[in-house]
């Protein structure tokens, strides 16, 4: 059962984070760092701890450059773009937070009481960024040899299945390819619903072929949104 901690006096046990990934951190307060979001701090001012923001700054660049130097590797027939497409669909945040999620990430991460309720797509985000976070306290703590090999075993073996399944096609684009093959339509997008203030908004957007209303999606924005919505309408039409 997965617990989120709130309380100074609960937080996770971090050894057996290390001792799962085998990884024994020299600075203790660094790996937590990692798991810190903003929030957490936000409801325990007393602790005197960084979140873990800078850190998934670090991580993003460090992480960018092992899977930029590893594609470049595996492929040498392939050109920039299809590179850039491969490695977007490696570090986007679906990927990143199914990554976390089977390294059990979920059990340490130190939330507000809001934060921790949100399951869905914010907690998506919110995985993705800590093992960037992760990702940049271990090149801090252990150095670049050890960020690399973590990352090599966890995330380098995605990419032939990405590579067969075309996931790094995004899912607007392929589903535009199927609807103008299969129907002889190009796919339009209407916004059909605006909810929240204007900082966090949410965006509901209808997929249509021609008159048809495929599938509906959600986003942050519109083009997160429209997204969203041409992922399910090519899981409604069967066309993945």
């Amino acid at each position: 059962m997965i617990h989120v901690s709130h309380k100074k006096s609960m937080e996770p046990d971090f050894k057996v984070f290390e001792e799962r990934i085998g990884i024994i951190f020299k600075d203790k307060q660094l790996l937590k760092s990692a798991f810190t979001h903003r929030s957490y701090l936000n409801e325990n001012r007393g602790i005197k701890i960084e979140h873990n923001e800078r850190l998934e700054f670090l991580g993003d660049a460090v992480l960018e450059l092992v899977i930029t130097a590893h594609l470049y590797n595996k492929y040498p027939a392939k050109n920039e773009g299809d590179l850039t497409s491969y490695r977007s669909a490696l570090v986007n945040a679906v990927t990143l937070s199914g990554v976390a999620e089977k390294l059990g990430m979920n059990e340490f991460l130190l939330l507000s009481h809001g934060e921790a309720k949100d399951t869905g797509r914010a907690r998506q985000y919110i995985l993705a960024n800590t093992i960037e976070a992760f990702i940049g306290s271990v090149f801090l703590d252990q150095g670049y040899e050890v960020a690399q090999s973590f990352i090599s075993k966890n995330i380098f073996n995605l990419i032939d299945d990405i590579v067969e399944k075309r996931a790094w096609v995004d899912p607007k684009s392929l589903f535009q390819e199927k609807a103008q093959e299969v129907d002889g339509f190009t796919p339009s997008y209407v916004v059909v619903k605006e909810i929240g203030p204007d900082h966090d908004k949410t965006f509901t957007v209808a997929a249509y072929i021609g008159k048809e209303s495929v599938a509906l999606g959600e986003g942050q924005s519109k083009q997160e949104a429209e997204q969203d919505a041409a992922k399910k309408g090519l899981e409604a039409k069967k066309w993945q």
